[in-house]
């Protein structure tokens, strides 16, 4: 998989680690041992977050999906209430997280070059840049890639996959594994549906309850205050069971 798309090409970002490819080794021992040592490094940072009492949270969709967007908005609407920060990875530039940054809340950019996902070790480096004593909600914004995303575990509580209704109804029935992660779907964009006549919103749902049955689906626009309270309210849910969750393990 990442053998193929680009992610063992390594020398332009010295913190991401993969192992090297031998001749005598094949690409399914290979990644069998790098999403091991994967799991292993992604316990540790859960184990940091639930220490700091963090509710972390991963944020995956294709590019231009509108994770940003709706960082900005969540932060806007949170700031009073949590102590937010973020991680932002792309391959190149530090836009995303020059906006984050104008929030006024923490923000580390991992800069992947060629890695077309997040991995557990960069979280570890960008937690550690983080003042992880004075976080509540760590947000996770994961390369634009509808693909190896979902297969690298990082330590997050939950997974929330973006479908924006310009990319199509059908995207949930062609990426199956990386909506099937999900425990929150989100349809952006929605004020754009007006303006659309190839995305069919309840052909989408079908697809993601076909997908992931267990996970909610809600329809919002960040940039227009559509269905974001429901957001809101999920979040503030899962921090809350967080604490509960901190309770029992006492």
């Amino acid at each position: 998989m990442c053998a193929d798309c680009g992610c063992g090409k390594t020398d332009v970002n010295p913190g991401v680690r993969y192992a090297p490819v031998s001749a005598s080794t094949s690409r399914v021992e290979v990644l069998r041992r790098l999403l091991s040592e994967n799991d292993t490094a992604a316990e540790h940072n859960r184990c940091h977050f639930d220490a700091n009492h963090v509710l972390a949270v991963n944020l995956m969709s294709s590019p231009g999906a509108g994770k940003t967007a709706l960082l900005e908005a969540s932060i806007d609407a949170l700031s009073d209430e949590y102590r937010i920060a973020v991680i932002v990875g792309d391959l190149e530039t530090e836009n995303d997280a020059r906006r984050i940054r104008a929030k006024g809340v923490p923000v580390v950019q991992i800069t992947t070059g060629s890695a077309c996902h997040l991995d557990a070790s960069m979280v570890h480096d960008a937690w550690h840049r983080l003042p992880h004593d004075r976080v509540d909600i760590l947000f996770i914004e994961n390369v634009g890639n509808l693909v190896c995303p979902a297969s690298f575990d990082l330590g997050q509580h939950h997974d929330i996959v973006l479908l924006s209704v310009t990319e199509g109804d059908d995207k949930p029935a062609k990426y199956p594994v990386m909506f099937r992660a999900a425990d929150l779907l989100l349809i952006t964009k929605v004020d754009l549906l007006p303006y659309l006549d190839d995305f069919d919103e309840s052909r989408a749902r079908r697809f993601m309850h076909q997908i992931a049955g267990h996970a909610p689906v809600l329809s919002i626009s960040a940039r227009k205050d559509m269905g974001m309270d429901e957001w809101l309210a999920w979040l503030r849910r899962m921090h809350a069971a967080r604490g509960r969750f901190r309770q029992e393990a006492r």
